[in-house]
Parts: structure tokens; C-alpha cells; sequence
């Protein structure tokens, strides 16, 4: 069983930047795939960005290319997803997930198997 806990969320004005982060109980990165989700009010669990375990491919959504970064540091067991240009369509809660096949980067929320519980990203002046 492994363990995802997210921070680095919160409230922000138009045009700021924030940086997310996702730590896991035991060593994960370079065996999964992560991704991270995002999920706005009455909208469905979509992928925004994904990083294969060897971090030589990675996956963005249209909407979020150039302005997200997705990146994982092994060594301290994280995952990050840098946030540059936020808008207020960008508001939601962000999920890190991880998916353990290792295969491919997958972009539907039903291939990943383990989930943190969220952190709440609200962009507004």
C-alpha cells in the first residue's frame, strides 16, 4: 500500500504561481508512473500532467502545457507540479495519484491505483 499526501495548495491571485507537492510512504517515483489530477465543482477527474517512472516522458493537458511543469525528485521521494500563469479556471482540488502497471503514461483516472487526498488550488482576485 502506498501512501500520498499532497501540499502547497491555496488561494492566489490571476498571473501568480504556486508549487505542489506530493510525498509517498515508501519509495514510489521510480517505479510508478505519477500524475496529477485536477477537479473542478460538478466537472470530472481529469489528468493535467503525468511523469513516467524514469522521468524520460511526460504528459500535459493542452490547457496547462507552458504554464505547468511536472517534475520528481527520487532521492527525496517527491513529485512536484509547478504552476506558473494561474488562471481562475485553473481552481480546483489537485490530486497526486500513482500508477503501478509502469507502463506507458495513462491519462484516465481508472489506471491509477493509489490517490492522495487532495489539495484545494483557488485562483481569484
Amino acid at each position: 500500500q502506498v501512501q500520498l499526501v499532497e501540499s502547497g495548495g491555496g488561494l492566489v491571485q490571476p498571473g501568480d504561481s504556486l508549487r505542489l507537492s506530493c510525498t509517498a510512504s515508501r519509495r514510489t517515483f521510480s517505479r510508478y508512473n505519477m500524475g496529477w489530477f485536477r477537479q473542478a465543482p460538478g466537472r470530472e477527474r481529469e489528468l493535467v500532467a503525468a511523469i513516467s517512472r524514469s522521468g524520460g516522458s511526460t504528459y500535459y493537458r493542452d490547457y496547462v502545457k507552458d504554464r505547468f511543469s511536472i517534475s520528481t525528485d527520487n532521492a527525496a521521494n517527491m513529485v512536484y507540479l509547478r504552476m506558473n500563469s494561474l488562471k481562475p479556471e485553473d481552481t480546483a482540488v489537485y490530486y497526486c495519484a500513482a500508477d503501478s502497471t509502469g507502463l506507458a503514461i495513462r491519462i484516465e483516472s481508472s489506471d491509477y491505483d493509489y490517490w492522495g487526498q487532495g489539495t484545494q488550488v483557488t485562483v481569484s482576485s
